[in-house]
């Protein structure tokens, strides 16, 4: 699950770039799935803070009903999720001696 951070991110950092509607639809669809199953494995491990912050992000993310926050604001919302994923990445990975 750690790689699904990294790998994550990469696909939001990749909204930055001029890409077909298509991908950021793609990216919003996974984004919330891989948040979803984030949220939930958290809140089996008793980490509620990240349950109901990777709760919100799936919420947010979701791509049934639009979040229409404008191309300038979701670009700065896909590199702080990205930066805070690969912080998490790191931070899980060095905790458990990989």
């Amino acid at each position: 699950m750690k790689k699904v951070f990294f790998i994550l991110s990469l696909l939001l950092l990749l909204c930055l770039a001029p890409m077909p509607y298509g991908y950021y639809q793609l990216v919003r669809f996974v984004a919330m799935v891989v948040f979803g199953v984030m949220a939930y494995k958290y809140y089996e491990e008793k980490k509620n803070a990240l349950a109901i912050t990777f709760g919100a992000l799936a919420l947010l993310f979701q791509p049934f009903v639009k979040v229409a926050l404008g191309r300038t604001m979701w670009n700065v919302v896909d590199v702080v999720v990205a930066i805070g994923l690969i912080v998490l990445y790191y931070k899980e990975r060095n905790q458990s001696g990989m």
